[in-house]
């Protein structure tokens, strides 16, 4: 049995920065509920409480996905 709930395709949330998987909730006792990787502990997991989506989303955003060359776009 697993110890984790996959949550449905129909709620938005972002996949993992660091390895792409589809976040799962998990149930740790009395402090209640975390979202987090599937795959890895030490990948971000909410803080636990309630079911938090939307923080589960801001802290996997990637914010630069691709580094620029700034002197190719006309700096000196």
């Amino acid at each position: 049995m697993n110890s984790y709930v996959q949550i449905p395709k129909s709620v938005y949330c972002k996949r993992c920065r660091e390895c792409g998987a589809r976040p799962v909730i998990a149930y740790v006792g009395i402090e209640g509920y975390v979202v987090k990787c599937p795959n890895d502990n030490a990948h971000y997991q909410t803080a636990s409480g309630i079911i938090d989506i939307e923080d589960w989303n801001i802290h996997n955003t990637v914010l630069y996905e691709n580094d620029y060359d700034l002197k190719a776009m006309g700096g000196r």
